[in-house]
């Protein structure tokens, strides 16, 4: 299984999965549409699936003009989603397992953004050792979603699943927000090297305009302040050591940041 990132609008990514011996395709999270036909037509591929991560427009808005394309394709969402992704057909659970190109995914639920929000892993394969983590707006690189619908404590309970994968899960998120992400990082966490080495790393890469995504989970659970509320340094900062709340108060500095 191939990973194509196709970057779309003005800091989104769209994913392309390919199986390269039967010349089929999934998409996840298709923002728009006619980047990925493109994509799809000079691959001589064809798209079978459609995983969403969960409703916002950014991240099912091509999902009518590629069914119109290919309309055999299947569209998988939350199961608390229902009625909210366009062509959905298939509703999923925690617990669930989908395939494609011959490998399972396991589906985590995982509210906060959203309160129907989904994740995809993709376990490494025999003679691999890195599994694939498409968690939508749930974790992002240096940082993770806005509570539109969901509450601190479940956020953590969310990122608490995330964080228990091993740390060479290539985390594909679902925009590009490392850099600004860092920039929050470093003022609540400043005496973390490990951050800060990340930071200036970071810096270096988009003054180049190369893409931060995917990061390593093992990255992200030494310098993302939001998998870190358990951390002495994180609960001083944020004058509390009860984790949802801990969280609550960076998640409320950062919206304002």
């Amino acid at each position: 299984m191939d990973i194509i990132r196709l970057p779309v609008l003005s800091d989104n990514y769209v994913f392309i999965l390919v199986n390269t011996e039967e010349k089929t395709a999934a998409v996840v999270d298709p923002a728009v549409a006619q980047p990925v036909i493109d994509y799809l037509n000079q691959a001589g591929v064809e798209l079978t699936t459609i995983f969403n991560t969960h409703h916002h427009f950014d991240h099912v808005g091509g999902n009518e003009e590629l069914i119109n394309a290919f309309p055999d394709v299947c569209v998988y969402g939350g199961a608390e989603d229902n009625g909210r992704i366009p062509g959905q057909r298939v509703f999923l659970k925690e617990g669930d397992k989908v395939e494609f190109a011959g490998r399972k995914a396991e589906v985590f639920f995982v509210p906060g953004h959203t309160r129907a929000h989904i994740a995809y892993y993709f376990p490494p394969t025999e003679g691999d050792d890195i599994g694939e983590l498409f968690c939508g707006d749930t974790l992002f690189a240096g940082g993770c979603g806005r509570l539109f619908e969901g509450t601190p404590a479940q956020m953590v309970n969310s990122l608490t699943k995330l964080r228990s994968l091993p740390d060479n899960t290539r985390v594909w998120c679902a925009h590009e927000y490392t850099l600004k992400n860092l920039q929050f990082a470093v003022t609540v966490d400043s005496g973390n090297q490990d951050l800060q080495t990340r930071f200036t790393d970071v810096k270096e890469a988009r003054s180049r305009w190369q893409p931060t995504v995917p990061s390593l989970l093992g990255l992200e659970k030494v310098t993302n302040p939001f998998l870190r509320w358990d951390t002495s340094a994180l609960q001083i900062a944020m004058n509390s050591k009860e984790a949802a709340t801990v969280f609550g108060r960076l998640r409320g500095r950062k919206d304002v940041f």
